[in-house]
């Protein structure tokens, strides 16, 4: 369901009954005369759409964490809100850029369209930019010949599965996070998709190599072993780009609903 689309529709529709309202038919309503129902449920909604809808397409964006790949860092149930303009205004439905601003840099936690279906929204971490070359060979990354330095941390215990993960810290650019990355599972990427680019990526028994083309960001899940991304089904377009993941604004357990809301969740994160 396009809530964009939906937002706007209404606001037209809203929109149109309101001026209508204010230009024609309240100048022709008798003095005390209550509004009809047009009025009531229709134009009188218009101002409260419209600061909706511009908040949403302009400003920030509320989103929910559907499943686990960006485990630690974010977890199922988790509710943010992704800055709109960080990469630059976007007319909304349409998803153009108007006005340039920002480029997403590594270590970002972006949303975009998902390249096979833009109907879905995906949130990964950039790690490529274009012209980057990436290599993920045998659980290590790789970027422009230099492996991205990582340290072991505690071992990640999920909760909802009861088994233990492989933590380490991890450094891309200015941002320090952690991810999660057993020792135990395939290094291969299995069945990776025919995705536009794909001549520029070569597999092997080891993980994946690739050049990111022009215009065009590598991503990838912070809970590496559970995480569909570039690996599998290539690079997200600048034309994909919604905006950058800054804030965590509510958190409810979406696996053991009794367990309810976990205040602890709530603030910024890398």
């Amino acid at each position: 369901m396009n809530f964009a689309l939906i937002l706007f529709v209404l606001c037209v529709l809203t929109g149109i009954l309101w001026v209508m309202d204010k230009a024609v038919f309240a100048k022709q309503r008798p003095a005390g005369t209550p509004d009809p129902w047009w009025v009531e449920y229709g134009a009188s909604f218009f101002p409260v759409i419209i600061v909706v809808f511009t908040l949403r397409s302009f400003v920030v964006e509320p989103f929910r964490i559907p499943s686990g790949s960006m485990i630690p860092t974010l977890l199922v149930g988790d509710f943010i809100l992704v800055n709109k303009y960080t990469y630059g205004v976007r007319l909304p439905v349409l998803n153009t850029k108007i006005v340039d601003m920002n480029d997403p840099q590594r270590g970002d936690v972006m949303v975009f369209r998902y390249p096979a279906d833009p109907s879905v929204d995906y949130i990964k971490r950039v790690v490529g930019l274009p012209g980057d070359k990436i290599a993920y060979q045998n659980k290590r990354l790789t970027i422009n010949g230099v492996e991205v330095p990582v340290k072991a941390q505690e071992d990640y215990f999920h909760k909802e599965r009861a088994y233990y993960s492989n933590r380490y810290s991890e450094t891309l650019g200015e941002v320090e996070h952690s991810i999660l990355n057993d020792r135990d599972s395939r290094a291969d990427v299995p069945m990776p998709l025919d995705f536009p680019g794909r001549e520029n990526c070569v597999y092997n028994h080891e993980g994946v190599r690739c050049e990111v083309p022009a215009g065009h960001y590598f991503v990838l899940g912070d809970n590496r072993d559970q995480s569909a991304d570039s690996r599998v089904w290539g690079f997200v377009p600048d034309a994909n780009i919604v905006g950058k993941a800054f804030f965590v604004w509510f958190h409810a357990d979406a696996i053991v609903p009794p367990k309810g809301i976990d205040f602890g969740r709530i603030g910024s994160f890398r």
